[in-house]
């Protein structure tokens, strides 16, 4: 399978290996392409190293405001979470990378891409589908997926050719995270009796170290987007790392879950999510406030399909572009301020208000101006309850 091929690279373990493998198991010419959505430290040594590694060529590119502005955020105005838990973080970064990967060969002439997925995780499928739904020409190369070695033999591997990688076997953490979020695998981590050790966090300070004052934060929404913190408007990026660093020094948005993977078997999950935990509960109580009981229900069960759909690598299909022109109409008055409170590990929201608010306070309140017609209550108690009544009266009534 001579000739170019684009490989998603990360400077991580299985990636770095996986430039040397494919060169030798297929004689290909790689190019190391990493795109920066929030998950990238060091881009310049990352990019030399895939060079020294045996990349014929290193490209780089920024996308974390288009991760935010047409991925991230368009997931936060569904309240998109995988089993209720999950904000997808990798999730959603997969499909923006697959489209970038497809843009990269045709302009470099490549005949492939690769990444570094494994054959028993949900990557694989991600890539794989939204690369061919994008462009089915082109072929698919999954290194980790073809090589078979254990996590161990990986290490070794690149050990035997020189390949410097981040990873040990005394830290064997997979890590993998961008500006939504950061997951861990592996390690001790995959005994789900055990707690998770305090060095598999970085973004979280534990619960016990955070402040022993609450930390408070305004956010601003408009159409269900999250446009400003303190009265400051801020763009999406800027915003999101904002809230990362202010909810993980109050030891906020961890999370530690059983998962049910694509490919049919459980894993435990360790989540890092700040923004992602405090976005997401925010915005839920600004649609509490502005949208009818009935859309938020229907709105509920448009949220789990739309996680269901990131979380199996279905971005690129219609039914995703069709729940996502409802979401768009559904956010039309989801604007105002939530106030959060942010304490020792835990989000609460304790004030919100919106100028398109549907909460009336002459008919919520029980105190002097209460506006309800409570003489309306026993009409509309007896149409209501009249068939039970009837079916009662019929078929009677078991306990």
């Amino acid at each position: 399978m001579a000739g170019k091929v684009i490989l998603a690279y990360s400077g991580g373990l299985d990636t770095s290996v996986a430039i040397k493998w494919l060169a030798d198991k297929y004689n290909m010419e790689v190019i190391a392409f990493a795109v920066d959505i929030g998950g990238v430290s060091n881009l310049p040594a990352i990019l030399q190293k895939a060079l020294k590694i045996g990349a014929v060529k290193s490209l780089t590119l920024d996308a974390k405001k288009l991760f935010i502005d047409s991925f991230v955020f368009p997931a936060l105005q569904v309240n998109a979470l995988y089993e209720g838990q999950y904000p997808l973080a990798t999730a959603l970064g997969r499909p923006l990378i697959a489209k970038l990967l497809v843009d990269t060969a045709r302009s470099e002439g490549a005949i492939a891409v690769a990444h570094g997925a494994t054959g028993k995780g949900n990557d694989q499928v991600r890539f794989d589908v939204s690369i061919t739904a994008l462009a089915p020409e082109l072929k698919i190369v999954a290194p980790a997926r073809e090589w078979d070695m254990t996590r161990e033999e990986t290490i070794a591997y690149a050990e035997k050719h020189g390949i410097p990688v981040p990873i040990t076997a005394a830290s064997p953490y997979s890590i993998d995270e961008n500006l939504w979020g950061r997951s861990i695998e592996c390690g001790v981590l995959e005994d789900p009796w055990i707690e998770p050790p305090e060095d598999a966090f970085e973004w979280t300070k534990s619960p016990v170290a955070a402040p022993d004052e609450p930390g408070y934060v305004e956010i601003g929404f408009e159409k269900g987007i999250p446009i400003s913190l303190d009265d400051e408007r801020l763009d999406g990026v800027a915003l999101v790392q904002q809230i990362n660093r202010l909810a993980g020094k109050h030891g906020v948005g961890r999370i530690d879950h059983i998962e049910s993977r694509l490919v049919g078997i459980k894993s435990r999950e360790i989540y890092e999510a700040p923004a992602a935990t405090v976005l997401i509960k925010a915005h839920q109580a600004l649609e509490a406030m502005t949208l009818s009981r009935h859309q938020l229900r229907f709105s509920e069960k448009v949220a789990s399909e739309y996680a269901d759909i990131i979380y199996n690598g279905l971005w690129f299909t219609a039914l995703r572009r069709d729940l996502a022109a409802y979401v768009a109409s559904s956010q039309k008055y989801v604007t105002g301020i939530v106030k959060v409170k942010l304490f020792k590990g835990n989000c609460s929201i304790v004030g919100r208000k919106s100028p398109t608010s549907l909460y009336d306070y002459s008919l919520a309140t029980y105190d002097k101006g209460d506006a309800f017609d409570q003489s309306a209550s026993p009409g509309f108690i007896h149409i209501w309850g009249l068939p039970a009544k009837v079916q009662t009266q019929v078929q009677g009534c078991e306990n």
